[in-house]
């Protein structure tokens, strides 16, 4: 078997390459050729389980996504992220068991409702490679990434609550809230746990290596440990992502520069193993369909996919018009309080040690705005993957579930992840370019932040200049001056990029700094500069978007100083 998943893996990079390299979806072309060369007789029928699928892929893909997503454009998208990622997952849950319920009654409703969770969650990985490929607003990539941050741990909480009931267990409503909002609880606990200790061993171990295999090893302990605390995994790997990529920024260089193409090879290397398993489970799929009841079983995933396609879209309009109503309801609301708090005695106003502009304010409480067409996006990006796949496979070992029911739950999980993905993936490159889904003012937004952040990294960077030059001035007087001020110069320009960094002055000097010198003096100044980034970052006058290209660039002038300093040694 091991030989198998190795040769697995390898022809599932060969094909993903190729469709990175043609601007193809990787995800999609790996699945059909792994589809295709399921009906080979020298291919083996590779069977994993579900719950090892779950363990071994899910923790560091999530873990990998929380990373790059924007921690305050997570923030402020959170209305429509709970919505979908648990409304949503609640909503499809219910109206598949239903359907299934009445289709293979059978099933029994427990167990029908058990398929739903099944089924329910999307998985972003398609829906985001094709989105960053076509240049979607990020308004519309956070609500796209952020629900499939959390829609899983909605739907492995149901998918525990269903099986239990599945398994004998007496669970009311009550039970199924209660073990729900214990694994928020303590998955997000474990993860801020987790993420703290991880930020801290970043900030004071100077080696990457070193933080790249712990930033490696901790998705999968924050994973396990929660669940053996009976929280989410899920929410624990989240959390984590989210606090250290959020922190990231204040570490040293070299660390996110180690970091950012390790986890890149990870994700491409389980991504295509995980879409290339999915598209060679047909075999399987058509074996439990050789008996005399295929038919009802087929009918059954056909409906479910019909259902789920559809459901997803009548959600996300009405709860989008009611999150933009709820928004205005609490916009009057705060301007009525602000209003009478205005009215007040200045002695009898509550203050904050940090007030907050009325603009902040006002950002805080409103939800970022959709339109139609970022809702038509939305609503067809609902391809299912790795969960729906792992959990049906993990429901074969239920013991209240017989082997018909056993194997329409795989069957059905099958032909909705492979049907989802085709019919969607195919079809979204095209609805997202008849649509025309860009945002021109998001650009506009960011050359303006960018203008208004480079203007003032100017101010603090010559600012850092002359409080060095007086330092100069003080240990080695005025007449070493000419020397500090050709590279101060330099420098000022190389922030221009007209000048690469630790370059000697054109004109010979009697005196120079020395390469330590200058060294320590071109670090402080990006350091400078980097500390304005977080401040305005904080501040909300710079998306971490733009905060995050910024710092990227610095660090490769870093980079390029250390690289220059370890040639002279």
């Amino acid at each position: 078997m091991e030989s198998s998943i190795f040769f697995i893996v390898v022809g599932a990079v060969a094909v993903a390459a190729v469709a990175r390299r043609r601007g193809w979806p990787a995800p999609l072309l790996v699945t059909v050729v792994a589809l295709l060369a399921s009906f080979l007789p020298f291919v083996p029928d590779v069977a994993i389980d579900g719950h090892l699928l779950l363990n071994v892929v899910l923790p560091p893909l999530l873990y990998s996504a929380a990373l790059d997503v924007s921690f305050l454009s997570f923030h402020r998208a959170m209305p429509q992220i709970r919505r979908l990622g648990v409304g949503l997952v609640v909503v499809t849950a219910v109206v598949v068991g239903l359907l299934a319920w009445w289709v293979m009654p059978e099933l029994t409703l427990p167990g029908a409702l058990l398929l739903g969770a099944i089924v329910a969650p999307p998985d972003a990985v398609s829906a985001a490679s094709i989105g960053r490929r076509l240049g979607l607003p990020r308004r519309v990539m956070t609500v796209l990434s952020g629900e499939s941050l959390i829609n899983d741990a909605t739907s492995l909480t149901m998918f525990r609550v269903f099986a239990a009931i599945v398994a004998g267990a007496t669970v009311s409503i009550w039970d199924g809230i209660w073990q729900f909002a214990l694994a928020v609880v303590i998955g997000v606990a474990v993860g801020l746990v987790f993420g703290i200790a991880l930020h801290q061993l970043r900030m004071r171990v100077d080696d990457p290596v070193v933080n790249g295999t712990f930033g490696l090893l901790a998705p999968f302990g924050a994973y396990a440990i929660a669940e053996q605390l009976l929280g989410s995994g899920v929410l624990a790997v989240v959390a984590m992502g989210l606090f250290v990529g959020f922190n990231a920024p204040k570490t040293s260089y070299a660390t996110r520069q180690q970091e950012a193409p390790l986890w890149l090879s990870a994700d491409f290397l389980l991504e295509s193993f995980v879409f290339a398993y999915i598209g060679l489970q047909l075999p399987r799929v058509i074996g439990e369909l050789e008996d005399g009841e295929g038919g009802t079983i087929l009918l059954l995933a056909v409906i479910v996919l019909l259902a789920v396609l559809v459901v997803r879209p009548l959600f996300v309009y009405p709860a989008g018009a009611w999150g933009q109503r709820w928004t205005k309801l609490r916009l009057r609301r705060w301007e009525k309080m602000s209003a009478a708090k205005k009215a007040l005695p200045l002695a009898n106003r509550r203050r904050r040690r940090r007030p907050l502009t009325e603009e902040q304010l006002r950002r805080r409480l409103t939800e970022t705005t959709l339109s139609w067409r970022d809702n038509a996006v939305i609503s067809w990006a609902g391809m299912r993957g790795v969960v729906t796949l792992a959990t049906a496979l993990a429901a074969v070992d239920l013991a209240g579930l017989d082997a018909r029911a056993a194997d329409a739950i795989v069957v059905v999980a099958f032909v909705v992840t492979v049907g989802t993905l085709l019919l969607q993936g195919l079809t979204l490159p095209w609805l997202i370019g008849a649509l025309g889904v860009v945002d021109d003012e998001e650009a506009r937004e960011d050359a303006r932040q960018l203008a208004s952040v480079r203007e003032r990294s100017r101010d603090v960077g010559k600012a850092y200049l002359r409080e060095a030059r007086r330092a100069w001035v003080k240990e080695h007087g005025e007449e070493r001056l000419p020397a500090f001020d050709a590279y101060a110069e330099r420098l000022v320009r190389m922030q221009a990029g007209a000048d690469q960094a630790g370059e000697e002055p054109a004109e010979e000097r009697p005196v120079r700094p020395s390469p330590e010198q200058f060294a320590a003096m071109a670090k402080g100044w990006l350091s400078v500069r980097r500390d304005l980034l977080l401040e305005e970052r904080r501040a909300g006058n710079l998306s971490e978007e733009v905060m995050h290209e910024l710092i990227a660039a610095m660090d490769a002038e870093e980079l390029a100083l250390d690289t220059r300093m370890s040639l002279r040694t």
